[in-house]
């Protein structure tokens, strides 16, 4: 059986939605239901890295291992590697990184990006998921991403890719959304951010990009089942909510 550990970043003051890991979905909050996703998924250790004693107090409430973090943290991956220095934990530890605002992702989703990082014996491992449609193969909130036939990330953007140079050529089934889970061995995190960050990044605001820039291989694989939505805004929330119910 895999050994690995889940890290959720958990920050409170999320710039689109404040407190947004504290709200309610059916009597428990948002973040208790991304633990307990993360808990099925079989993870040796599942923490909390947080900002916030607000967002720990809610946790250890739930029974939840927690780490306070810095609030200078300007990404989930940086607070994750902070929260693996004060756990001091190995470097060949397999991390799972779950962001706090996605109580929908099951844990079999989350086993199966651990499975992929030792099977593909890349430095990373992410999913993606069919794009259900034009509507969101354009939007450039919805990241997507292009790989080989042997799972390797060739490009990820928020740009429509791939790009159909003929308008009658489009095929749905050619384009992938990115999901925002990653695995990866605790050394790896402290090895990325001593590099610094590529242009691709800078302009595109993916963290992945400097990954690629440095000629490091992102495995990628259709998720086992669907993920559902993560929380960004209200209405984001009740639709999960919703979904729930």
């Amino acid at each position: 059986m895999l050994d690995f550990s889940v890290i959720i970043p958990a920050r409170y003051a999320s710039s689109r939605f404040e407190a947004k890991l504290l709200q309610d979905i059916h009597g428990k909050p948002l973040i208790q239901h991304t633990y307990e996703n993360a808990k099925r998924s079989g993870a040796s250790n599942v923490i909390i890295a947080t900002d916030d004693e607000r967002i720990e107090k809610v946790a250890n409430n739930f029974g939840a291992t927690t780490c306070i973090t810095s609030e200078s943290h300007t990404s989930g991956t940086a607070r994750i590697a902070e929260a693996l220095e004060i756990l001091n934990i190995n470097d060949q530890e397999i991390i799972v990184n779950v962001q706090g605002d996605e109580p929908m992702l099951g844990g079999q989703v989350i086993k199966q990006v651990a499975n992929n990082l030792v099977s593909s014996n890349m430095q990373m491992a992410t999913l993606c998921e069919n794009i259900i449609d034009k509507t969101q193969y354009l939007d450039s909130d919805c990241v997507k991403v292009v790989f080989d036939r042997f799972g390797k990330a060739l490009y990820f953007s928020r740009s429509p890719i791939p790009a159909f140079r003929d308008e009658e050529d489009f095929d749905i089934a050619l384009c992938f959304k990115h999901i925002g889970i990653y695995a990866y061995r605790s050394g790896f995190i402290k090895q990325y951010l001593t590099i610094n960050s590529s242009d691709n990044e800078k302009v595109e605001k993916l963290e992945q990009l400097t990954v690629l820039n440095e000629g490091l291989d992102i495995h990628v694989a259709l998720t086992c089942v669907p993920t559902g939505f993560g929380v960004d805004t209200m209405q984001d929330l009740e639709k999960v909510r919703n979904a729930l119910q």
